[in-house]
């Protein structure tokens, strides 16, 4: 903690960088990945401050959209898109996922109630060939494509897709290498960037 504790005392010695913070947010994209701290958004795309609107939860679960039950998840969504206007939506999950994984393996999740329950949003079962692969490749990027599709129920998400304001990208970033893949649909492949 305390390298993390001596990095925060002298960032804010470099006003003159963040001024033209205060005036504002306009984000082209909304990030949405996974709580894992190895997934760095900023770091991945180069990105700077205001540049990424960032939504992270475990697993990068996109929850079903249901009017009359809010939850964080759509209001980060619903506000990225109709107050800030982002133009593009990436649903970046990534190798390794303990969340993915778990759901493949059918673990145990009973003494984590919340993540269990958390996790029954995900959709079905993340579909594998190769549920022996410690990187859950096959399975993490088919869950991005259900988390895409899940984003499309959203009212907000729905409208602009139809009138092309809007674009939805699904990436899967591999930790062990840096390497990002974009879902391409004419080939319904992951390829790089």
């Amino acid at each position: 903690m305390q390298p993390l504790i001596d990095n925060a005392r002298t960032f804010g010695q470099r006003p003159e960088e963040f001024a033209k913070l205060a005036e504002g947010q306009s984000p082209e994209v909304l990030f949405i990945t996974c709580s894992d701290s190895r997934v760095v958004p900023a770091l991945i795309t180069g990105a700077r401050p205001g540049q990424l609107f960032e939504l992270r939860t475990a697993g990068n679960i996109v929850p079903p959209y249901g009017e009359g039950r809010p939850t964080g998840e759509a209001a980060t969504i619903e506000y990225a898109v109709e107050v800030l206007g982002v133009r593009d939506v990436v649903v970046c999950g990534h190798s390794h996922c303990g969340a993915v994984g778990a759901l493949v393996r059918g673990e145990d999740l009973s003494a984590v109630p919340a993540v269990r329950d958390w996790l029954a949003h995900a959709a079905p079962e993340p579909a594998t060939r190769q549920p022996g692969d410690p990187a859950v490749a096959e399975a993490v990027q088919h869950h991005v494509l259900a988390q895409l599709l899940r984003l499309r129920s959203y009212p907000c998400i729905e409208q602009r897709l139809g009138d092309g304001r809007i674009n939805l990208r699904g990436w899967y970033y591999e930790v062990h290498t840096g390497a990002v893949r974009e879902h391409r649909a004419a080939t319904d492949t992951f390829e790089s960037l």
